[in-house]
């Protein structure tokens, strides 16, 4: 009788073919995910939609204008507490639709913080690139305008300008983007120096690119990213600046409705209606949290 021996495969045969992993041996990288925007991005960006649409479409389709009297119906308080739902957050001391002043009010507040936004952050960005870029004496120069800029504390040096020059929506708007364009040119400042010293800079570079181009074309979009963290976050700080200066009665001037302006009306009656200063109040605060959400947002993407 023949002895039975363990079968032996050809190489080349189905064992050989798929041979087994080794402990130890290296595995497939896994393909990367693409990361997703963190949640506060989503919902920050929400809120400032949100209340972007409140703020175009809003004095539109309130029935009472924002600057309707009524002085039979001064006080009135809010509809699901006595009063009716034809004015449904009550009126002022004057009478007039609290809830037609807080749309009004969020299209002036929005408008002065984007345009001041826009303002102070293009004049920053200009300044902190070129110092970043071209260094020597322009860094030198735009280096010791930060610095003396921000020995002063923004909303006072905002308070100190408009005191001097007068109430105005421009002169608001001005004066927020010259307080606030030193926070952009100190971010454009540091990123531009680390960028100008990258590969691809030092090519363009090579291959006889203008300054400019480069900047324009290669250095800027590097550092656009940090500076829209800046800009989201710069929003709320614009928005309480000129919340505080309307307060103080030097920033958007009567019958225009501000939110800041209306808690301080509604200040002479809080102990007999609340509404007058705690919806203004709200208001202020949602737009806050909502910048501030999606700066948090951009920044945890960016990081």
């Amino acid at each position: 009788m023949r002895a039975d021996h363990p079968r032996q495969h050809r190489p080349g045969g189905p064992a050989s073919a798929a041979p087994r992993r080794q402990p130890g041996s290296l595995r497939t990288p896994a393909p990367r995910r693409r990361r997703r925007r963190p949640a506060q991005f989503y919902a920050g960006l929400a809120i400032l939609v949100a209340m972007a649409g409140v703020a175009v479409v809003g004095p539109h389709l309130t029935p009472h204008g924002y600057a309707e009297q009524d002085l039979l119906r001064s006080l009135q308080p809010p509809a699901w507490i006595s009063g009716d739902w034809s004015r449904p957050l009550g009126t002022d001391r004057l009478g007039r639709d609290l809830l037609a002043r807080l749309v009004t009010g969020a299209r002036v507040s929005m408008a002065v913080a984007a345009l001041s936004v826009l303002l102070g952050g293009s004049l920053g960005t200009a300044l902190g690139l070129l110092a970043g870029y071209f260094r020597g004496r322009v860094d030198r120069l735009v280096s010791r305008l930060i610095d003396i800029q921000l020995s002063f504390p923004p909303v006072f040096l905002a308070i100190a300008i408009m005191a001097a020059l007068g109430q105005s929506l421009v002169k608001l708007v001005a004066v927020l983007a010259f307080v606030s364009w030193v926070q952009y040119a100190r971010i454009a400042r540091g990123n531009t120096l680390a960028v100008r010293e990258r590969e691809f800079v030092q090519a363009a570079r090579a291959l006889g690119a203008h300054e400019f181009r480069i900047v324009w074309r290669h250095v800027l979009p590097s550092i656009v990213p940090s500076l829209l963290v800046v800009g989201a976050v710069n929003i709320s700080s614009v928005t309480l600046a000129e919340a505080a200066l309307s307060y103080l009665g030097l920033g958007v001037q009567p019958p225009t409705p501000a939110w800041g302006s209306m808690v301080s009306e509604g200040r002479a009656v809080q102990a007999l209606a609340w509404w007058t200063t705690v919806f203004p109040g709200l208001a202020i605060a949602v737009l806050v949290a909502g910048a501030n959400l999606l700066g948090d947002g951009l920044q945890r993407r960016t990081t």
